[in-house]
């Protein structure tokens, strides 16, 4: 009767042991995940490095399966095909969890199934890759290969290359970036989320805490650690400012330009500082780096637009008015101070926002003309300025009949490889 027992238990193991272990080579069938087209829309050498980070983690479910077999066999007891049993579910959510790793990437690259958006993207991979070796390469760190990707939404994000990925054992194979549709043709936003890459490998965050802090401590010890909590934002926000200039800035408050419950927000814990002090933040980067300029008026039109009398909660309240006059020296400190992670050089030291001032734009555009637009040697060495230069008009100059997305659009398809629009 043991024996019966025994074997109906086996036979039902064999069973499910078989369909997840032909799941996981069915995951191995890359081209079945994510179109050939999209596949073709990514550069070779990040293509082959997606590739070969999904097909390590199939081989690994793969290899767990053939030894869970080969316990299955050698298992004659019930207390035996009990712990087979045990490994068959770790199995199984083993595999639940390289699913969702491999997934994560199939949908990131069928974004790149139109030939158009691929191109785009992949102009979005040269900036954000440009953007981090700026810093990157000076210090000797190796500079990650960039995935962007197409979602909805308000924000970007980032899944930061060398982090485990689900299934606990891969580690991610580029910095991959989601870009919003709406911001698509003005990708600045994908350089904040360089900037979390950036600071994720030097260690920035860490100081800026410290330099933030310092810089609050004035309005007192409570209102400076809610400043060293927001580190990990605040240096996304400079990353960016440092590469598009006022650009960044502009994009950076549309985004933000939520309704009064959103922007007087203060969530403990959340790493973003609350929308009200962030906008005020960077238009006193610009203000630190540049003097007065039109980021002044986007101060008082937000100022006016979310009077602080309107935020619903006196804490709060008490926190933001408090803060406020602090904003200077925090933007100098972010900006100015040297720190152990750039080898004792503050930021600007390795990307200096002067290069994406106002007047240094204009230089730039006068000097090199429509080439600046249709060079692909000038898109490839200058596409960060380009992006700063297009950021800024389109933040300050009336809008031509025809918007300022056509232009944006054809240098953005050019610099990916792509075909611009007829003109």
């Amino acid at each position: 009767m043991q024996r019966t027992a025994v074997d109906a238990t086996r036979a039902q193991l064999a069973r499910q042991l078989g369909h997840w272990t032909a799941a996981a080579d069915r995951l191995g069938a890359l081209d079945d995940l994510a179109a050939p087209a999209a596949w073709a829309g990514l550069e070779q050498y990040l293509g082959v490095a997606v590739r070969r980070a999904l097909t390590e983690a199939v081989s690994g479910l793969r290899t767990r399966g053939h030894i869970l077999r080969t316990a299955l066999r050698a298992a004659h007891s019930p207390a035996e095909l009990d712990a087979v049993r045990r490994r068959l579910l770790e199995f199984r959510q083993g595999y639940l969890r390289a699913e969702t790793s491999i997934e994560f990437y199939a949908d990131a690259v069928n974004t790149r199934t139109s030939p158009h958006i691929a191109a785009l993207l992949r102009a979005c991979d040269s900036l954000a890759q440009r953007s981090m070796a700026a810093v990157l390469d000076p210090l000797l760190k190796p500079v990650p290969a960039v995935l962007t990707y197409l979602d909805n939404g308000v924000g970007a994000a980032i899944l930061k290359a060398g982090l485990r990925l689900w299934d606990g054992s891969t580690e991610s194979p580029a910095a991959t970036i989601k870009v919003t549709r709406h911001s698509l043709l003005c990708p600045t936003s994908v350089l904040h989320e360089c900037g979390h890459q950036v600071a994720f490998q030097t260690g920035w965050n860490e100081e800026a805490a410290t330099l933030l802090a310092r810089a609050a401590a004035p309005a007192g010890p409570d209102v400076a650690a809610l400043w060293a909590g927001w580190a990990s934002e605040i240096t996304a926000d400079v990353f960016a400012f440092a590469h598009a200039g006022f650009g960044a800035v502009a994009n950076l408050h549309d985004v933000l330009s939520g309704g009064p419950a959103y922007v007087f927000r203060l969530l403990p814990g959340d790493p973003h500082p609350v929308a009200w002090l962030r906008v005020p933040l960077n238009t006193a980067l610009c203000r630190h780096a540049y003097g007065p300029g039109p980021w002044n008026a986007l101060e008082r039109e937000w100022l006016a637009a979310y009077p602080l009398a309107d935020c619903p909660d006196p804490e709060t309240r008490e926190f933001l008015a408090a803060s406020l006059p602090r904003l200077p020296a925090l933007a100098a400190a972010v900006l100015d101070e040297p720190l152990a992670a750039f080898a004792g050089r503050p930021l600007t030291a390795l990307v200096p926002p002067q290069r994406v001032s106002p007047q240094a734009l204009r230089e730039l555009a006068a000097r090199l003309g429509p080439a600046l637009y249709t060079s692909p040697h000038w898109l490839w060495n200058e596409g960060l300025r380009l992006l700063a230069l297009t950021g800024w008009r389109a933040a300050t100059e009336p809008e031509p009949a025809a918007g300022p997305a056509a232009g944006q659009e054809a240098w953005l398809l050019r610099l990916g490889g792509g075909a611009a629009p007829a003109a």
